[in-house]
């Protein structure tokens, strides 16, 4: 058994006796590698906040999911209305409030989130082919399901096409199609193609014209190979997980003309670049695509778990009665919580002030270049990653630790920064809430560069 030891810092006594008491209560398995463990007591805004009382700037929206910022004060006022919390009867209960399970029933709440999503969906450029929604509970069960309704859609045609390098999940089919074919023994449905890594490694390489023949050449062939099986092509706007990759909007757009040639879905995985993420409501508008299925999930609920596969009614229904259904799917509670978050980005500036941010996160991350810490630099939106270099010996991965762990601990009244463990062994993920004061955000890429600046020197 490996003798994993509990992450330790001085000077915080409580969040220290926290991780050990993790650590002896869960497996740790259950969460990923970050250097700094962070122990979050309360947060507001874009800030967590330590038992010890320390703020920290929270540059990863709880995984990308806080887009809105942490209990934004409105957004919990409009949840209460939809779940109806208002006058207590005689006995302490709520009078009209809706139940939070209603499995294998309606409730109204439901049905309204359907239809604001359907129409805000439909309303943005490209989502023209979206009618009908499957909500689930997690990003991979919303891929889960998306699959299940193509590979159903045309008897014998079950083979999918998966871009290399993805994150999907890591149960059933999200899981198949996570990666590569060299990662592990696959599902003999998957196949993968190329993802133009090379051609957007860096925020400059990007805004070369990509040449996409190598691409095209690969679906011909797995067309020639398989055609008679293959229902979709499957990918996600960027690789987050897999570095934060951005390609050329052209590479989709061939995913997507292939994909019309013969018939196939085109599945746009969405659930970490929906609602404003990379600039606009969803990314297959900054893309200029048109997909069959979109995932969304994380910034959809703002916090609260849920996520859907949106998409053609005639796909969907290829599944019969109780072959998308578990307890939480449409749940009353996530059904508010998309309703407040729709509610929010509909009659805010929330993506103004996201495009705003994201000029000066650019800016501020290019910057980084200049301290030799940092080689690449590839984003947009509020959506950014930033490649650690081999430095004084220490690989590019021990670089970005020592990045985490010099930003999370602010020493002599510095300003702290809550960073996740690295994307891809050695990139670090800048993802802000859309709504984090410019000046402030500032601020704190400033502190980023001298932690950038002292761990060239150390």
């Amino acid at each position: 058994m490996t003798d994993i030891q509990p992450i330790q810092f001085a000077g915080e006594d409580k969040s220290n006796q926290v991780r050990a008491q993790i650590l002896a209560q869960e497996p740790y398995a259950i969460r990923t590698f970050t250097p700094s463990q962070c122990v979050i007591s309360h947060s507001a805004g874009s800030y967590h906040y330590t038992p010890e009382g320390r703020k920290l700037a929270d540059f990863t929206s709880g995984v990308l999911v806080a887009n809105l910022g942490h209990n934004p004060v409105s957004w919990w006022n409009r949840v209460v209305k939809y779940l109806g919390l208002g006058a207590l009867k005689d006995g302490g209960q709520y009078a009209n409030c809706v139940p939070l399970t209603a499995y294998n029933a309606i409730t109204e709440v439901e049905s309204q989130s359907n239809e604001r999503l359907i129409a805000n969906l439909q309303a943005a450029p490209g989502g023209s082919r979206i009618n009908q929604i499957m909500w689930s509970a997690s990003g991979s069960e919303a891929v889960q399901k998306a699959l299940w309704a193509a590979m159903k859609r045309t008897p014998g045609k079950d083979m999918i096409i998966a871009t290399r390098g993805g994150f999907h999940g890591k149960k059933g089919l999200a899981g198949a199609i996570t990666g590569s074919e060299a990662d592990k023994e696959r599902d003999e449905r998957v196949r993968f193609i190329s993802f133009p890594k090379e051609e957007c490694d860096d925020i400059e390489t990007r805004r070369q014209p990509i040449d996409l023949s190598r691409y095209q050449q690969e679906l011909d062939t797995l067309w020639n190979e398989h055609g008679d099986r293959l229902c979709c092509v499957v990918t996600e706007p960027y690789l987050g997980g897999g570095g934060s990759y951005h390609p050329q909007k052209e590479y989709l757009q061939l995913l997507q003309s292939f994909c019309r040639e013969h018939d196939l879905l085109f599945i746009l995985d969405e659930i970490q670049s929906n609602f404003g993420r990379t600039g606009p409501m969803y990314a297959f508008s900054h893309y200029e695509v048109e997909p069959d299925i979109v995932l969304l999930g994380k910034g959809l609920g703002n916090g609260v778990p849920v996520s859907a596969a949106v998409g053609r009614r005639d796909v969907f229904e290829s599944l019969g009665y109780g072959e998308a259904s578990d307890t939480w799917s449409a749940n009353p509670l996530s059904s508010a919580a998309v309703l407040a978050t729709l509610d929010e980005f509909e009659s805010t500036d929330a993506l103004a002030q996201g495009l705003h941010l994201a000029g000066i996160i650019e800016a501020g991350l290019v910057r980084l270049k200049e301290t030799e810490v940092i080689s690449k630099v590839r984003g947009e939106g509020c959506v950014w990653g930033i490649e650690c270099a081999d430095l004084n010996g220490h690989s590019g991965a021990e670089v970005a630790n020592q990045v985490i762990e010099k930003c999370y601990q602010g020493q002599d009244g510095a300003l702290a920064i809550h960073l996740l463990g690295a994307l891809a062994g050695k990139v670090l993920r800048i993802s802000p809430p859309l709504t984090m004061c410019p000046e402030e955000c500032q601020s704190y890429l400033d502190r980023l560069f001298e932690v950038c600046q002292d761990v060239a020197t150390s």
